[in-house]
This record gives structure tokens, sequence and C-alpha cells, in this order.
């Protein structure tokens, strides 16, 4: 596996991030040729990436009003759509020039924020489309007191189907806290991270047509913590846990075919760490599971590392792991297109490795292929036709105190079988 750098567009100014990640604040998509960046002002930023344009080449922009950060970006009927972490929580749609052609406003729905704090704010989690529709998944979390005086977590949250031309029709409405969607053949799967209320199913298989549901499943372990994402096949889904730190393969209707444990409790030192399987990518050739940041089962500190925190898992179609490879840090998601994966590696709070901050791009079935170093930290990546782009965003470490990097938009060109495979 190889390490580059690659031609970059400016994005302008962002405060930097810090040493705790904040959460996400830009998003990036692929459509026709074009790289369509939703930044942490709300804006959005169009740059051509075609293989022979060199340095992406701005092409338009769509300026936005308000405070809000673009969090989700998908393609979409000869356009694209994203979602903004706002006091709105708004959905746009815009032609593949940038013209604006719907919008929804979420917050109608989830109700006004608690204060407008960033981790209040009503807030689009995942879009996805299954070419005739799409789909959003919006909430809103708000602390509550019960008449003991403790604290408690609640979230609403709705699901939507939008037609082309904006129309609602149908929504999915819970207390749960949806984090990922994907739609495919007729479904619509939704994993809930956190189920602190009534709703209790870390997974829901809607059918696409009405929004009724078809099956649910749930890890079945104690806590609110549930489902961190999902992939379906053709025949059921893939879905990490948050409940116990596996990955699951699921039949049509939920009955599980296999279980892989990922990051699970682990004895390091004499700490008990553990890390959450955060993302899945899956096709017919296998799955992809991606953890996240270590956590000590007592407390929040913790000079252990899980030894599969921060790390791509790849298992085959029966449940064999195949490989594995580091992703340098918390991934806010990923890019995918078929069998191809772009992560991008955003802050290692523990560690705060400045040499860790990249894109890596992976294969389904054999794991690395290439690695694109960055200086500041990479928050969102995209992959199509086998043009990989990341955003960059730059980070001051509390303890080092040296701005790295810069808000721009990289562009890399994936030679590899990998990159032609459409499974």
């Amino acid at each position: 596996m190889s390490s580059q750098r690659a031609p970059t567009a400016d994005l302008g100014d962002v405060t930097p991030a810090r040493s705790r990640h904040q959460g996400r604040r830009s998003a990036v998509t692929l459509t026709d040729g074009l790289a369509v960046v939703g930044t942490a002002d709300g804006d959005l930023r169009a740059f051509d990436v075609s293989a022979d344009s060199g340095p992406p080449r701005p092409c338009w922009q769509y300026d936005t009003d308000g405070e809000p950060s673009v969090v989700a970006a998908v393609p979409f009927d000869v356009g694209l759509v994203v979602g903004e972490r706002s006091v709105r929580g708004e959905i746009r749609c815009h032609d593949a020039d940038g013209d604006l052609r719907w919008r929804y406003d979420t917050g109608t729905d989830l109700g006004e924020a608690q204060q407008e704090t960033r981790f209040l704010l009503p807030f689009v989690a995942s879009l996805a489309t299954d070419g005739d529709r799409l789909y959003a998944a919006a909430r809103r979390y708000e602390r509550r007191t019960d008449a003991d005086g403790n604290d408690l977590r609640h979230f609403e949250s709705v699901v939507y189907a939008f037609a082309p031309d904006g129309t609602v029709d149908w929504t999915y409405r819970t207390d749960g806290s949806p984090i990922s969607l994907d739609a495919d053949d007729g479904r619509v799967a939704i994993a809930y991270n956190r189920c602190p209320g009534d709703h209790q199913h870390g997974l829901v298989v809607l059918d696409a047509a009405d929004g009724d549901p078809r099956w649910m499943w749930d890890p079945g372990t104690d806590g609110q913590r549930r489902v961190g994402d999902v992939a379906l096949l053709d025949d059921g889904a893939v879905v990490s846990s948050h409940g116990d730190y596996c990955g699951y393969r699921l039949d049509s209707g939920g009955r599980e075919r296999w279980r892989v444990p990922l990051a699970t409790p682990t004895d390091v030192d004499g700490d008990i760490v553990y890390a959450y399987p955060n993302h899945v990518h899956a096709t017919e050739v296998g799955a992809v599971f991606v953890t996240g940041n270590t956590y000590p089962e007592e407390g929040r500190e913790t000079e252990a590392r899980h030894p599969t925190e921060h790390t791509a898992v790849g298992v085959s179609p029966d449940g064999d792991r195949r490989w594995d490879a580091p992703v340098g840090g918390f991934a806010s998601g990923l890019g995918t297109d078929g069998s191809l994966l772009a992560v991008p590696g955003a802050q290692n709070f523990r560690d705060r490795d400045a040499d860790d901050h990249a894109l890596r791009l992976f294969g389904v079935a054999d794991g690395p292929i290439d690695t694109l170093d960055t200086d500041g930290v990479v928050t969102a990546a995209a992959v199509a036709d086998g043009t990989a782009v990341a955003v960059e965003e730059p980070v001051v470490y509390h303890d080092e105190g040296r701005e790295r990097g810069a808000y721009r938009l990289h562009r890399v060109e994936v030679e590899n079988e990998t990159a032609r495979s459409r499974h």
C-alpha cells in the first residue's frame, strides 16, 4: 500500500477542531464528475474533479443563511440532497448546477431546541436513496429530569420518504436516536444507536412503499446503546452492534446467521476497555466494520488502548475474519462505491498523533489499497468511479497548541481492480 499526497482546493476558513472531536460539521458527495462539499457554515461548494481537470476546479457555490453546518450529502435525481445540523434541521435538494429545487425544515416536526447548543440542535443524521425516493433520518436530543431528580436522555426523531419533487410520501416517528439509513430493493433500514424511551429496537426495516415495519432486531443487551450502522443485502442485513461491540449478519426477518466479536471488553494491563463498532459496509463478497475510540468500563479516562480500536475489519460472507488494518482515528462516516471504501480518519483524542491523519482506502475482500496523508484531520469522504475525495479540517491539540492542516478538499484517483468492481 502506498502513501501519497493529492491535488487540493481551498474551502475557506473554519475554526480548528480541538482534541475531542466535535461531531460532523462537513460533508462531501460525488455526482457526475463534481465533488460537492457541504461546509461548516452551511454553504455548498462544487468542484470539477474529473481525471483531466488537475486540482479540483471551483464550479459553483450556494450560500445559505443562519448558522447551520452541513452534515450529510448524497446524489439524488440528477442533483444532490444535503442535510443540516441547525435550528431548522433543514434538508435541501439542489440541481447539479447548485440551484435550489426544494427544502424541508425538520425542526417543525422535531420541536425547538432546548438550547441553541450544537448537540441539542435538530440534526439530519443520515440520508439514503434507492433511486426513486430520498430517505432522511432526523433527530433532536434534549436532557430531562425525572421526579427523583435523575438526568434523562430524550430524543424526538422522524424518518422521511421524499418524492423527487419534495413531497413527503410517508414518515416513521419514534423516541429513539437514528444514526444511519440504508435503502435498497423496496426496503429502508434504520439503525438506532440509543433507545432510552419507548422505542426498544436497534434495527427497524421498513417497506419503502408505505413506511410500514417489515421486521425489527435488537442485540438484546442492557442499556440504551443498540446499533451503530446497517448495510442491506439482498437476503438480509449486516449490522454493527453498540450493545455488545460485535458485528452481525441477519437473514430477512432478523434471524442471526453469524456474530463476530469486534472490540468487546478486554483486559489491558488491568483495565477493562472496549470500543464501539461505528460503521459497516457490505456486499455479496463480504463486509467491513470500522471501530472507534477506546473507552473504559469504569469512568471515562484510561491509559489503556483496546487492541482493535480505530480498526477496519474485513469479514467473509460466512463470517470469517479475513483482514484488519488501522484507520488512524475516529471515522465520522464512510465513503463507499461497490466494494471500495474510503475511511476518513479524524482525531484519536487519547493519543493525538498527527502522523495518523489520513484518508485510507480499502477493498471489501482484500483490505488496504492506498493512504492519502494529510496535515489536519479528515472528517468526510466520498468515492465513485475510481475517484475518491476527502475533506480535511485544521486541528489544534490542547497539549500541543500548534494548528495543523487547513480546510480543503483532496482528490485521489484509485488505481486498483477494486475501483472497477461494482459488486
